[in-house]
């Protein structure tokens, strides 16, 4: 469920920021969020992959096609997309928090925090960076900045970040 609530936000928010000025590439990025929808990941990431070869600084299509390509285990894949992602749009927040939990899942706990460090430093609400620092600290041995972390992702509003403090902050 975290996983689902995670992409369904990280797609919102990717769909605020970052559009194309193209109206073909916007289209076809519209189309492959309908197909993401509905569970068609490979057509969304062929449509994400057409906008990007009309724009190549499409932002949110780079970051979007990263997170279906983690969904499907391209890892490798999806750190490229992201890391492009931040290259186009070095202040985009979710770009770090979406590279963090790339991270985590790998247990590069060193890069999490970095990447979670800096989400928080671009929006200082991002709750979700709060809890993966915090989980990420929790696996590095400092469980005094993993409940700092757990306490500030739970005062932003964070569900999870309530079982992590319960289970790791005894």
């Amino acid at each position: 469920m975290r996983k689902l609530v995670l992409l369904a936000l990280l797609l919102l928010l990717t769909s605020l920021s970052g559009w194309s000025q193209n109206p073909i590439a916007y289209d076809l990025f519209d189309k492959a969020l309908k197909k993401a929808e509905v569970g068609n990941n490979k057509g969304a990431i062929d449509d994400y992959s057409k906008a990007i070869r009309i724009d190549p600084l499409f932002a949110s299509a780079y970051l979007n096609r990263a997170l279906l390509k983690q969904k499907l285990g391209d890892i490798k894949g999806a750190l490229n997309d992201v890391d492009t992602t931040i290259k186009v749009e070095p202040k985009r927040s979710d770009a770090y928090t979406t590279r963090a939990d790339i991270n985590y899942k790998a247990k590069d706990y060193k890069s999490t925090i970095e990447d979670c460090t800096m989400s928080i430093s671009l929006n200082e609400k991002d709750y979700i960076a709060y809890n993966l620092r915090g989980l990420s600290n929790f696996h590095s041995k400092n469980k005094k900045n993993a409940c700092a972390d757990f306490t500030k992702a739970i005062q932003l509003g964070s569900q999870s970040a309530i079982k992590n403090k319960k289970m790791f902050c005894k």
